[in-house]
């Protein structure tokens, strides 16, 4: 019974609600955008993606935290200009390619933290609690359901697995 498709669509569903629910409230509604634009795309990796190397620890947390500094940095820098949105936007790409840490809803982070004007402090909360919390209940739930592969996968395997940034052949 445990094997059914639908047990485990299920169990997934409600592990991506435990996980996002348990980071809004200690984060809290100060934060809750900064939380819901991000952590939610992170969701859907961290439970229906599991094996995905951008679920893997890695890129969630390279993705993240990289994106959250390179955002409060060009706020900081160049205020809500066009331009630094653009720039944390782009940087943010940059460094997770080469850093191979990408996490694509880690790309809203910059976005998140230029419109905030956030400050540094942003980096542990909510943007650390936050993804800590996500990947707390996905390193416990994976292992309450039987034969559910356990997270993370490989911990520390690069996103992308190559250099073939933007498919070149």
């Amino acid at each position: 019974m445990h094997s059914h498709p639908a047990f485990r669509l299920a169990w997934c569903v409600f592990g991506a609600g435990a996980g996002i629910s348990l980071a809004l409230y200690l984060v809290g509604p100060p934060h809750a955008t900064f939380v819901l634009a991000s952590l939610g795309g992170s969701s859907v990796f961290l439970f229906g993606l599991t094996r995905a190397p951008a679920a893997q620890l890695r890129a969630i947390l390279g993705g993240h935290l990289g994106g959250a500094c390179i955002g409060i940095a060009c706020a900081l820098f160049l205020g809500s200009s066009l331009v630094a949105y653009a720039l944390a936007v782009s940087l943010t790409l940059g460094f997770m390619l080469v850093t191979r840490t990408v996490h694509p809803p880690a790309g809203a982070n910059p976005v998140i933290m230029v419109y905030a004007q956030a400050q540094w402090a942003a980096l542990l909360n909510p943007v650390l609690l936050g993804v800590l919390c996500l990947i707390g209940v996905a390193v416990v739930w994976s292992r309450i359901y039987p034969g559910l592969v356990h997270y993370p996968v490989s911990p520390l395997e690069p996103s992308p697995p190559s250099l073939n940034w933007g498919g070149w052949q």
